[in-house]
């Protein structure tokens, strides 16, 4: 008889159902046009309707299966009952199927951490730039992010009407990731990407000190790291505090599976214990390959200023 999935393989299995339901949520919300948007803490850090049912969605998907993972969603919600049609108990066959990496076979739920960001590229979301938005589910254990599901709930949506919308990637630590196909900018060109609507002279500087030969400037780390693994950036870099632990916990867990690294702009990794401040108060920096290279050229200025030492 065959041994049952390892918890990780069907923590991943549970996050990958309940991140296409995601996907469709937010796309049934897009079609209502009534986005619900309410400010958080200004006019660029949104929240819409679509955020709180994700949220909502995802957190008691996979609360009732997993009830002593601690997970930890990005919006300040109400403690209240969850609609029945927002509950999620499929797994995807497909990854329960696969075999756990031998060292994370043998966990238990209280030692892993999921980061929650139910819509990634909120401000996009009600701007239209519908493929700058995604549904990321990270995976933590000992402060590392091992695992990670990104729903891309309007690729394809360029091609008009009719078109099949949205996918799911997904990936774990010493497995690989799946989903995509996995590409690279071709040797010798540098593509950077970065912030769209977050922007200062400090992290223009930093950007400008990697000698890009283009710079591609749209929302969401979900989808930065995204252009990374599809060969349309060469490095995500952002020398500046704004982006959260459940904003790079997914996109650093699916890049770092196919051998890319996400740090700071010290070069020092994030931790995702659930005890952690949640800012990545020390910028991001995210490549596929050359990391070093890149993190060279953080500019000695750069790495002097206060705001962006990690605490």
């Amino acid at each position: 008889m065959a041994s049952s999935p390892a918890l990780l393989m069907r923590l991943v299995a549970s996050a990958y159902s309940v991140a296409e339901k995601a996907g469709v949520i937010v796309r049934r919300v897009m079609e209502s046009k009534e986005l619900g948007i309410v400010e958080k803490s200004g006019a660029d850090d949104l929240q819409t309707l679509a955020d709180r049912l994700v949220q909502k969605s995802i957190c008691a998907s996979l609360a009732g299966r997993f009830p002593r993972v601690t997970i930890i969603g990005e919006e300040d919600l109400p403690d209240e009952a969850v609609e029945e049609d927002l509950i999620e108990r499929d797994q995807a066959e497909e990854i329960l199927e696969k075999t756990c990496p031998p060292e994370y076979s043998c966990l238990k739920e209280e030692e892993l951490v999921v980061w929650v960001d139910p819509l990634d590229g909120t401000k996009e979301y009600t701007e239209g730039l519908l493929d700058h938005v995604t549904v990321l589910i990270g995976i933590a254990h000992g402060g590392k992010a091992i695992a990670g599901v990104i729903n891309q709930p309007f690729y394809n949506y360029q091609k008009g009407p009719g078109a099949a919308l949205g996918r799911t990637l997904w990936g774990v630590l010493g497995l690989g990731a799946f989903g995509f196909q996995l590409q690279e900018v071709p040797d010798g060109h540098r593509i950077i990407t970065t912030t769209r609507s977050h922007s200062n002279k400090v992290v223009t500087d930093c950007v400008q000190a990697m000698e890009p030969h283009d710079v591609i400037r749209v929302g969401g780390a979900g989808n930065k790291i995204v252009q990374l693994v599809e060969g349309k950036a060469s490095a995500y870099v952002f020398a500046s505090p704004g982006c959260k632990k459940w904003d790079t916990c997914a996109p650093e867990a699916i890049l770092q599976a196919v051998g890319g690294t996400l740090t700071d702009i010290h070069g020092k990794a994030y931790c995702y214990d659930a005890g952690v401040a949640h800012m990545n108060s020390a910028g991001v920096l995210a490549t596929l390959r050359d990391h070093q290279y890149y993190l060279s050229r953080v500019p000695e200025s750069v790495r002097k200023l206060k705001e962006y030492t990690d605490t």
